[in-house]
């Protein structure tokens, strides 16, 4: 039987460090600022932002709210964030994906200034992230890179697979594997013999967006499993990526879902508007 990883205490214990560190900013006078847009009425984004407000406000950032309505132009957007850009009280930007369908996210993202980007987005960033000198990581492959740490997983040489290959996530947690030594096969919808990949992994992170797509029975026992998947089946149940009741008596250490990926990155959203003011204002 694994050992399940508990996101939500993990990602208490990042809240108290950044809590730590902004309080310590703020004994200089410097307040860490970010800023959240959300364009239109989605349900689900708008319940995103509420937690991610309030967990910043919770650990001492002070936060900038801009609801625009789902009519708002792309010109428009930009234009906000080129303002938040240089507006000194603001050291991190967020911009709420996914945006309405007329709008188009790409320019928005490279919009955003590089030592502003908190999402870690930006291509700048991400190219950072491949030469190995990172300044932001995007948030769910932090938490990933963090859970596995918690789990005293030893990468150095280990076989990593990562199922999905966005850039949300599969590509980045592939490249910050890959930093930390392991050996890391990117998997996706076209892979040959995908169970044959993954019952060779020594570390699985299932990010690929389609509920129990990765059987338990795949999983090399033994193995490390991150799932990514947050996915609401028919009976209201939220399920993983990764079939879960099979898999734990397979893995070493798994993440559960919920409370497992989730709570971590919501927390390395608040580490890395710390770390920006930390950098911006020395």
């Amino acid at each position: 039987m694994a050992q399940i990883i508990d996101g939500k205490a993990i990602a208490a214990k990042v809240r108290a460090a950044v809590a730590a560190r902004a309080a310590s900013l703020r004994a200089r006078g410097v307040a860490p600022g970010l800023a959240v847009v959300l364009v239109g009425n989605d349900p689900a984004s708008a319940v995103y932002v509420r937690s991610k407000t309030k967990d910043a406000r919770e650990v001492g950032i002070a936060t900038f709210d801009h609801k625009l309505p789902a009519d708002t132009s792309q010109h428009d957007l930009v234009g906000l964030v080129h303002r938040l850009n240089e507006d000194p009280s603001v050291d991190g930007i967020l911009v709420q994906l996914p945006l309405p369908r007329h709008l188009d996210p790409e320019p928005v993202i490279e919009a955003i200034r590089p030592d502003k980007d908190v999402d870690g987005l930006h291509p700048d960033n991400l190219g950072r992230v491949a030469q190995g000198k990172p300044r932001f990581a995007a948030c769910t492959p932090s938490g990933c890179m963090r859970l596995l740490a918690e789990g005293c997983i030893d990468l150095a040489g280990a076989r990593a697979v990562v199922v999905g290959r966005s850039v949300l996530v599969g590509k980045p947690v592939g490249l910050l594997l890959s930093n930390a030594n392991a050996t890391v096969v990117l998997c996706h919808s076209k892979t040959r013999d995908l169970p044959e990949e993954v019952a060779a992994a020594d570390i699985v992170v299932a990010a690929i967006g389609k509920a129990e797509f990765v059987r338990g029975t795949w999983i090399k026992p033994g193995a490390a499993v991150i799932d990514v998947g947050i996915n609401r089946m028919p009976d209201g149940r939220m399920v993983g990526d990764v079939e879960f009741a099979t898999a734990v008596e397979r893995a070493s250490v798994i993440t559960p879902v919920p409370g497992g990926v989730g709570p971590m990155t919501r927390a390395f959203l608040l580490e890395n508007t710390v770390k920006a003011c930390e950098l911006r204002r020395g």
